[in-house]
């Protein structure tokens, strides 16, 4: 079958499925995190009754429900979940992906990725293979669209760019999350300064070279005066080798926590924490740049050997040292959240200039997003979800 016929066999199909009204949106995902970039879309497309998301996860089919534990609670009933095989048998309006995954769906469909941060790992912001399969590719900043068309990925006037900015993001400027309905359920005092680890995943990753000893020191340290909430990435908490070095992080650091001012953080969303705190220690993580937007001190482990193995683009790992305090030895680490923690304001003009350059207009990317969504699947929008027009480049 030649490639005209298919997509002329396509666009009956889609003509026939649209009569009803009704529209299919497919996401997919390879951990929780996925998910949570694509849960404001979902959140704020619930009422519409002519929209249904379905779920489902490409490479990892047996881990389904696990990945999409927290999207239960957007479900006014049962939650659409689909195995890859059934998804390939059925027509849909829309697929969204937070990273490079493809479902293959043989009836057609409008391809949109999301991306799942702006860490500048794993080759997101250069990659090597062309992009220009895709229908539409949300940026979540005009510096990743630059590293596109010069790593040869998409062209310059491509209709796929929409400069949208990173929907979950929102929440950290619009006031979702308050400090003390984010600290109290965690059995933390809101009094008390707020520490956030929330070390990337990698088995060359902060939390492998110094994790537990700098959980204890820290803890020592500051004694019942501050709080400390430990965010683990979805993959650290995964078992395999690849992901976690093979080490049981939430056994190996709960004993280190128990009965002092500390928790493990339980929710895959790392946005109330980040609300919520008053200073981040990571190494390198997409999580580290969302913290910008809070306006808050950082303290950067660096970790030489994770900028090669997670393959960091060079700006990013620039971006990140420049906003922080930067250290490599475990008494260098306390040393500067000691500093950051009495001096707040150091790099203040350096962190809101990078925080506007890596998130697109942040506060309104959920509603930009919702209105490209809608007219990738030829809809009006509810009114409330129309309220901000889309830049489309060129």
């Amino acid at each position: 079958m030649t490639g005209a016929a298919l997509a002329a066999i396509r666009r009956v199909d889609r003509n026939l499925g649209q009569r009803s009204g009704r529209r299919r949106v497919l996401v997919d995902a390879r951990t929780p995190v996925n998910f949570t970039m694509v849960a404001p879309l979902c959140r704020a497309m619930a009422a519409d009754p002519r929209v249904t998301f379905f779920f489902t996860a490409s490479e990892e089919p047996n881990r389904l429900r696990d990945i999409y534990q927290e999207a239960l609670a957007l479900a006014s009933g049962d939650l659409q979940v689909v195995t890859p095989a059934r998804a390939r048998l059925m027509r849909f309006d829309a697929y969204l992906a937070s990273d490079f995954m493809w479902q293959p769906l043989p009836r057609g469909t409008c391809r949109i990725q999301m991306f799942h941060g702006v860490g500048g790992k794993y080759g997101f912001d250069a990659p090597t293979t062309s992009m220009r399969a895709w229908d539409r590719i949300f940026f979540a900043n005009e510096r990743r669209l630059r590293n596109f068309v010069k790593a040869g990925a998409i062209d310059a006037g491509s209709p796929a760019i929409r400069m949208v900015g990173l929907p979950k993001t929102d929440a950290l400027v619009n006031g979702t999350w308050l400090r003390d309905a984010v600290l109290e359920p965690l059995g933390l005092d809101p009094s008390l300064p707020t520490i956030l680890y929330a070390p990337t995943w990698s088995p060359a990753s902060s939390l492998n070279a110094m994790g537990v000893d700098l959980v204890a020191r820290l803890m020592d340290a500051w004694s019942g005066s501050i709080n400390l909430i430990v965010k683990l990435h979805d993959r650290s908490r995964d078992v395999r080798e690849r992901y976690s070095g093979g080490v049981d992080w939430v056994s190996a650091l709960e004993p280190r926590l128990r009965g002092q001012t500390g928790v493990i953080a339980r929710g895959h969303d790392i946005s109330p924490y980040l609300a919520a705190s008053d200073l981040m220690v990571t190494d390198h993580s997409s999580a580290g740049f969302e913290f910008l937007l809070r306006d808050r001190p950082i303290v950067r482990i660096h970790c030489p050997r994770l900028i090669e193995t997670a393959n960091i683009h060079p700006e990013y790992v620039a971006l990140l040292a420049s906003v922080s305090e930067s250290a490599e030895s475990l008494d260098d680490v306390v040393e500067a959240v000691e500093h950051s923690l009495a001096a707040p304001d150091a790099r203040r003009e350096t962190r809101r200039a990078v925080a506007a350059d890596l998130f697109y207009r942040p506060g309104g990317a959920t509603a930009r997003a919702v209105r490209q969504l809608y007219d990738a699947i030829d809809l009006d929008p509810l009114t409330a979800a129309a309220a901000e027009e889309i830049p489309c480049r060129p």
